[in-house]
């Protein structure tokens, strides 16, 4: 039996708890494809399963990951022969930093050929999430303003492309570096993302109206500041939580703090009537027995993807051994789009 290469978190805190390790190739069980990984996603889930703040993600140590793309080279018990050697992209709870992975058929997608491994594994977490907000929890529909935190992240740069096709309008929240770039991308409004008090910000910039969508990743204040960013009709859409993971501080402390600040009684349920106003959530590591659903988001996607509609922005491409430092864009959000591991083995002039 061979061995293969994985990126491990070996313990809660800062990135130097991932580290590449040798471990036995898996092998296929029935129902399963095995897949030659040639990109991998980095989410802010793995940066928050590092720190300890992600309840779903298993026991330490463990292998982040929620996406991957590549060819599959193995097939267990019960699948087809037809899929040896086919490109492939594929979602996968955890497990992603490595260089094969063995995953159910049902989460294996046929990779259309003008699609590169590093568009493929870009795909899959941050355009279906952005695609259940805007297209299924709170479609945005023509000339709806969208307001979207984190405008020029992975999640932030799905949401303005798919918000381009429904040909809604888009404001936004970013570091100040990035807002030359997203007005370029066509928003309306761009202002600081550590702004506590945009609300007024917000309403101002939209005639004292508000915004029809508004799209919040963080925790505490900032919900209710969204919340009071919309106009009556207004949907409010939380995903993420990313603000936890700040700093290298890992645990419950963080965690308590996040969700001490979340206004719980300012949001409750006569509150949302009298205002005329909606509180939507989104956690696409929670939809594995959705396949059904989501199987259909996917191949939409795919068909945008093909056709030129939609294109992930890759911020960089980093191969394993540098798994820290891509952690490290996100939690600093240094990064504009997506960011990328390869395998040590692949990395070539993509990396970057």
């Amino acid at each position: 039996m061979h061995d293969m290469k994985q990126v491990k978190i070996i313990g809660k805190g800062g990135p130097e708890n991932l580290d590449v390790y040798e471990v036995p190739m898996p092998e296929p069980g029935p129902g399963q494809l095995r897949i030659k990984v040639q990109a991998a996603g980095v989410n802010f889930a793995d940066v928050m399963m590092r720190l300890g703040l992600y309840p779903d993600a298993p026991k330490l140590p463990a292998v982040p990951g929620y996406e991957v793309a590549g060819v599959v080279d193995a097939v267990g018990a019960g699948t087809s022969d037809e899929w040896l050697q086919k490109p492939v992209l594929a979602m996968c709870n955890f497990g992603g930093y490595s260089e094969f992975v063995c995953l159910d058929e049902g989460l294996v997608h046929q990779r259309p050929p003008q699609v590169s491994p590093v568009q493929g594994a870009a795909l899959l977490v941050n355009y279906l999430t952005a695609w259940q907000m805007v297209r299924v929890m709170a479609p945005a529909g023509p000339g709806d303003l969208v307001l979207v935190q984190s405008a020029a992240g992975g999640v932030g740069q799905a949401v303005v492309q798919l918000c381009v096709l429904s040909q809604s309008r888009v404001i936004g929240s970013a570091s100040p570096s990035k807002h030359e770039y997203l007005r370029q991308q066509g928003l309306e409004f761009v202002f600081d993302s550590q702004r506590r008090d945009f609300a007024t910000a917000v309403k101002a910039a939209t005639g004292g109206h508000g915004v029809d969508i508004a799209l919040e990743p963080r925790n505490g204040p900032w919900i209710y500041e969204s919340y009071q960013s919309m106009a009556k009709c207004g949907r409010l859409v939380l995903f993420g939580f990313s603000h936890a993971a700040t700093g290298s501080s890992s645990g419950v402390f963080s965690s308590l703090k996040t969700l001490a600040g979340v206004p719980w009684l300012k949001l409750n349920p006569i509150r949302l009537m009298n205002d005329n106003k909606s509180l939507a959530g989104v956690n696409l590591g929670r939809m594995w027995d959705m396949g059904y659903k989501t199987r259909r988001w996917v191949e939409d996607l795919l068909v945008l993807l093909e056709s030129g509609s939609i294109e992930p922005v890759i911020d960089s491409v980093l191969p394993f051994s540098r798994a820290g430092e891509a952690h490290l864009r996100l939690e600093n959000r240094l990064n504009v789009g997506k960011v990328i591991l390869v395998p040590d083995s692949e990395a070539g002039e993509e990396t970057s």
